[in-house]
Order: structure tokens, then C-alpha cells, then sequence
């Protein structure tokens, strides 16, 4: 699976533990009509991918859904999902140094031409 968007925070690695557990966050907003801010982690040897990359790139991550059942001290079980990245690159946009459409020039423009009062009861709203 895939996640694609714009970079908005990348957090630093933090290390857990006497074992050296690394991980690492970044958060991508996606561009779609209800934009989404996904946090995926990067974990171990992958949180040195995200050195490249800073807030407002474009970018598409794979990914992993991971899932982990917990049975908490009072034997109720809780169930957690986190978003895993396992690899990182610029979008294609990007990675063609524009993420906008050309502009026009400014003679492809006609003027609306002459609007009089009465036209604008035509409207269908």
C-alpha cells in the first residue's frame, strides 16, 4: 500500500529501551477533497530514510498496516493499529522540479465582453 501527500512534520528518532529500539515519525497531508493527516512511523535502520526529506516535499511512502493485541493488568484485552513505512521517495511531481500546471499566457484570455444589467437574471440559481 501507499500513502501520498505533503510532508508536514517529521519528527525526530527517539530511542527506547536498554535494547536501542528506534523510531521515527512523519506526518504527510494528503491532497483529495477532505485532505487527511497521515502519521506514519519508520522504525529500526528505516528512520535514517527520512533524512532526506523535509516539510513541504511531496512524497510517496509504502507502507504496512500493523496490527498488536494487549491484555492490560485487569485481563481486558485492547487492540492497536499503527501505520509502518518502509520505504520513502518524491512524488513524481517532485521529482520533475514542478507541482504546478503551466501557466497560460495572458493573450489565451478573451474578454467576457459587454455585460448588461438585465443578464443577470439568467442565472439557473
Amino acid at each position: 500500500m501507499e500513502v501520498q501527500g505533503r510532508i508536514k512534520m517529521v519528527g525526530e528518532t527517539q530511542t527506547f529501551g536498554s535494547n536501542g529500539f528506534r523510531k521515527r515519525e512523519v506526518v504527510v497531508t494528503t491532497e483529495e477533497q477532505y485532505p487527511q493527516h497521515i502519521m506514519v512511523e519508520f522504525v529500526q535502520d528505516k528512520t535514517d530514510l527520512l533524512n532526506s526529506y523535509q516539510v513541504g516535499q511531496q512524497v510517496k511512502i509504502s507502507i504496512n498496516l500493523r496490527g498488536r493485541e494487549w491484555v492490560n493488568p485487569q485481563g481486558e484485552t485492547k487492540y492497536f493499529n499503527s501505520i509502518q513505512g518502509w520505504r520513502i521517495e518524491a512524488s513524481q511531481e517532485e521529482a520533475a522540479g514542478t507541482n504546478m500546471p503551466p501557466v497560460p499566457p495572458a493573450d489565451a484570455f478573451e474578454p467576457a465582453g459587454d455585460l448588461k444589467e438585465e443578464d443577470h437574471d439568467d442565472l439557473p440559481f
